[in-house]
């Protein structure tokens, strides 16, 4: 069932639980993400980078037509969208919100685009995402970290002077992969106040692989409603490929066992958010699955 972003983070955030927004980049990897969902009985977004699509116009078209056939409901979300060009694209490819990043700019500048943004994307019943602070990179965690971390204070007057629909903030993740054996940590008080000041307004985690469960379990039920995550994703997939790359199995295996490593790993992500069980499943509706599966 195919939704917008709002109508899930507005129940997520009345619920207490976060909804699980995977990347994705092609047909199989979002099957993947979709029978995830499906399993658990879970809402799911599809997160989109703009520079992974190689044709974001045909990407949208697959994603809708995945999302209207599932059993559970679904949005479809431009990930970091950097210019008004790239949020048109998504906008006229069918996705059901975008995500326009200002994050590193000045306040001022911020509020402005994303406020342009809000004006444009409302009038076509699209939702939009946008950040304050800023999540850095996870290899320069230490420089990155405290350097924009989200004002509880300003973020109502940021939320209300934009009109966005949910916000993503930075309490100490960060984006890709960490240094061997680090562990990010989160500021949950700033978190706790963030989620008072903006009056329980549904907030967004990016960064999140690498973050210990227990963490990210923590955040969820504090309030955070949509967790991104890429990482953690790929690092399950390839283990299970490289287990599966036999010179005596055929070949079209690997790709199976790909898209069983996401599914399995989302599974275990969308229990940690708190989702599973949040969706209503329509008996008349679910993705067909792939009946070939990776040989034992």
């Amino acid at each position: 069932m195919l939704v917008t972003m709002k109508e899930l983070l507005d129940k997520a955030s009345a619920g207490n639980y976060a909804v699980a927004a995977p990347n994705v980049s092609n047909e199989l990897n979002a099957r993947a993400c979709i029978e995830a969902a499906e399993d658990m009985k879970a809402p799911l977004i599809l997160d989109v980078a703009y520079m992974a699509a190689v044709d974001i116009q045909f990407l949208g078209e697959q994603l809708r037509r995945l999302a209207e056939q599932s059993s559970v409901e679904i949005a479809i979300n431009l990930d970091h969208g950097a210019s008004l060009e790239q949020v048109m694209a998504a906008i006229r490819a069918g996705f059901t919100s975008v995500m326009i990043d200002r994050s590193a700019c000045p306040d001022e500048e911020n509020i402005r685009d994303v406020s342009e943004i809000v004006r444009i994307a409302h009038a076509v019943g699209v939702s939009v995402e946008a950040e304050l602070g800023h999540v850095g990179d996870a290899m320069h965690y230490e420089e990155d970290r405290d350097a924009a971390l989200t004002d509880p204070q300003f973020a109502m007057e940021y939320i209300k002077k934009t009109g966005v629909d949910c916000l993503a903030v930075a309490v100490g993740t960060a984006h890709g992969a960490y240094p061997k054996g680090f562990v990010p940590y989160l500021d949950f008080d700033r978190l706790a106040e963030i989620k008072k000041a903006t009056n329980h307004f549904p907030l967004v985690l990016h960064g999140s692989s690498g973050t210990a469960h227990e963490d990210l379990r923590k955040a969820c039920s504090m309030g955070i409603n949509k967790v991104n995550i890429n990482t953690d994703l790929c690092v399950a997939s390839q283990k299970v490929a490289l287990e599966a790359a036999q010179p005596d199995k055929p070949s079209f295996l690997l790709l199976h066992a790909i898209q069983d490593g996401i599914r399995d790993e989302l599974k275990k992500m969308i229990e940690i958010y708190g989702s599973q069980g949040k969706c209503e499943p329509d008996p008349t509706k679910g993705l067909p699955r792939t009946r070939i599966r990776r040989a034992e």
